[in-house]
């Protein structure tokens, strides 16, 4: 695995063969996914920490979702990486989606965990009062809220170690980066499901309180070629929550288009 950096941007990029690309969500980072990597291993992975979060710094450019759509492309650039399949988690999803309409012939297809379609408004509001209270206040309250609130009950009693992961990555996230993060989702809108061609597959946590399954019923009714799973007893997090099974299923999707 080597550091790519482009700017102020660092993408892991690991292995070889068709190429994988993986969007982490807000308070996330490269790590996100680090329980799916050894289902991967005849992929090349790239994993950009979105400009902001994570490694890497945020810059002025990158403002709004539009400014974190480009950075991954950004990121294939600098890669050489000409399409892909992606891989996305919460806010990472809508980068996704926005992907594979805007620029279908990067995407080859989409496995998106707890995909998001846009905020409702109430979520908007609490949005933005999250991002004064970055700014004014760090990240501490915060990392302790998302952690708790996240992840499903039976997870926090279970497994601690999924509080302990969440809670990591949300306090290590610079304070301005997720204010920014923050703002640009509270003025995110639904991209045009109709419009996606691609593969997708949807994996839904069936406590998620963040992407309740609803969302992602109506993402698999509105998408061509979508397919919806729902691993049972976990929340927003089901990557850490339910490793073995949310790599399980991501890597029979890809599996089944490469076959």
């Amino acid at each position: 695995m080597v550091d790519l950096r482009f700017g102020s941007m660092v993408i892991d990029d690991q292995g070889n063969g068709p190429a994988v690309v993986m969007v982490h969500g807000l308070g996330g980072t490269s790590n996100s996914f680090q329980t799916l990597m050894p289902s991967l291993g005849s992929y090349r992975v790239l994993r950009p920490d979105l400009p902001g979060a994570g490694r890497s710094n945020y810059r002025p450019g990158a403002s709004g979702m539009a400014g974190l759509v480009a950075a991954v492309k950004i990121a294939m650039r600098a890669a050489d990486i000409e399409r892909a399949h992606f891989v996305g988690h919460s806010m990472g999803t809508l980068i996704c989606q926005y992907l594979a309409v805007e620029s279908p012939r990067l995407v080859a297809s989409l496995t998106l965990f707890g995909a998001i379609v846009e905020p409702p408004q109430a979520a908007r509001h609490g949005l933005r009062e999250r991002a004064a209270t970055a700014r004014e206040h760090g990240m501490t309250g915060i990392a302790e809220a998302i952690s708790t609130n996240s992840v499903a009950e039976t997870s926090l009693r279970r497994n601690p170690v999924v509080k302990a992961f969440v809670r990591e990555s949300l306090m290590r996230q610079d304070p301005m980066g997720y204010a920014r993060h923050c703002e640009a989702l509270s003025e995110a809108t639904a991209a045009s499901h109709a419009r996606i061609e691609c593969s997708t597959m949807l994996i839904a946590g069936e406590r998620d309180n963040i992407a309740p399954i609803a969302m992602s019923q109506d993402l698999a009714e509105n998408i061509r070629n979508a397919r919806l799973e729902i691993i049972a007893g976990v929340g927003h997090w089901m990557m850490v929550e339910a490793a073995e099974r949310s790599a399980e299923i991501m890597s029979n999707h890809l599996n089944e288009l490469a076959a």
